[in-house]
C-alpha cells in the first residue's frame, strides 16, 4: 500500500544582509494577507513612534544620568587607589622603623666592641660598620620623611576627590529624581503602548519583524513605514515618500493604495503603506 509524505517548507535562516527581494517574496508566500501584515506593521510603527515621544520627552537625562553614575564610579576607584598607595606609604613607614630598631641594636653593638679593640685595624674595621650601619640609618629616616610627605599629599588629593564626589552625587539625585518624575508621568501610556506593540509583533512572523526592526536601526528617525507625502486637506496624498521625499511612480502609487504589494522606496529603503488599509 502505497504511502504519501507529508513535505514539510524549510524555513531558512534570517540574514541580516539579506535583499528586499527575499522579503518579498517571504510577504507572497505568507498564510497572512499582504494587506493583513501591512495594516499589523503600520500599526507597529505607530506604537514605536509614542514610544520614542515618550522617551524624548526625557531629553538629555538618561545620558545625564549614565554620566554622572560613570564619573562616580571613577572618582570612588581613584580614592580607592589613593588609599591603596597611603597603605603601601605607611608599610614602607613600619618596615623603615623596623629596620632602624635593628640597625640601632648593631650600632650599640659595635660600639660597645670598641671597648675592648686589641689594635688599630680592628678599630678601624668597627669603625667602618658603625659608618655603614649610620648611612643605612640616615637612609631609612629619609624614607620614612619622604614617605610621611607622600601620604599628607595624597590625604589633600582624597579629600578633594571626596569633596568632588559629594558635589556629584547631590547632581545624580537631583537628575535621578528628575527623571524618575518624568518616567512616573508617562509609565502607564508607556505600559499600554508596549503592551499594544507586543501584541502587534507577536502577529507578524520573524523575518518580517527582523526586516522592520533592521529598517528601522538604520532610518535616522527610526520609520521603518511611512506613508506618502504630503496628506492633504481633503485626506488625500502626495507622490512623495513620507521618509525621504523622493517621487513615487505613479504605478507604485496604484499599489501602495491597493494594499496588496509590498512597496519598498528605491531610495530609502523604508516600506511606504496605505493608513487608510
Amino acid at each position: 500500500m502505497a504511502t504519501t509524505k507529508k513535505t514539510t517548507k524549510v524555513q531558512t535562516p534570517i540574514d541580516e544582509r539579506e535583499t528586499f527581494v527575499s522579503l518579498r517574496k517571504n510577504f507572497a508566500e505568507s498564510e497572512q494577507s499582504t494587506q493583513e501584515k501591512l495594516k499589523v506593521l503600520y500599526e507597529l510603527q505607530e506604537a514605536d513612534v509614542a514610544i520614542d515621544e515618550l522617551v524624548h520627552l526625557r531629553g538629555e537625562l538618561p545620558a545625564e544620568v549614565a554620566l554622572l553614575e560613570e564619573e562616580l564610579a571613577g572618582l570612588h576607584a581613584k580614592s580607592e587607589r589613593i588609599g591603596q598607595l597611603i597603605e603601601g606609604y605607611n608599610e614602607t613607614i613600619d618596615a623603615a622603623n623596623k629596620q632602624i630598631v635593628e640597625l640601632d641594636a648593631e650600632i650599640e653593638k659595635y660600639r660597645s666592641q670598641l671597648e675592648n679593640i686589641s689594635n688599630s685595624r680592628e678599630f678601624d674595621s668597627i669603625n667602618k660598620e658603625l659608618e655603614n650601619q649610620g648611612l643605612l640609618r640616615a637612609i631609612a629616616e629619609k624614607n620614612i620623611n619622604e614617605a610621611k610627605m607622600a601620604i599628607e599629599d595624597r590625604k589633600i588629593d582624597r579629600e578633594r576627590i571626596a569633596d568632588r564626589i559629594l558635589i556629584r552625587e547631590e547632581d545624580l539625585k537631583a537628575k535621578q529624581e528628575e527623571l524618575a518624575t518624568i518616567v512616573e508621568s508617562t509609565a502607564k501610556e508607556e505600559k499600554t503602548l508596549q503592551a499594544k506593540r507586543a501584541a502587534c509583533a507577536a502577529k507578524i512572523d520573524e523575518r518580517t519583524l527582523s526586516a522592520y526592526e533592521r529598517i528601522r536601526g538604520n532610518a535616522h528617525n527610526h520609520l521603518a513605514v511611512v506613508t506618502l507625502f504630503p496628506k492633504n486637506d481633503d485626506g488625500t496624498y502626495g507622490d512623495a515618500c513620507g521618509g525621504c521625499f523622493h517621487t513615487i511612480t505613479p504605478q507604485r502609487i496604484i499599489d501602495i493604495a491597493s494594499g496588496k504589494k509590498l512597496v519598498i522606496c528605491e531610495h530609502c529603503g523604508r516600506i511606504i503603506v496605505n493608513p487608510d488599509i
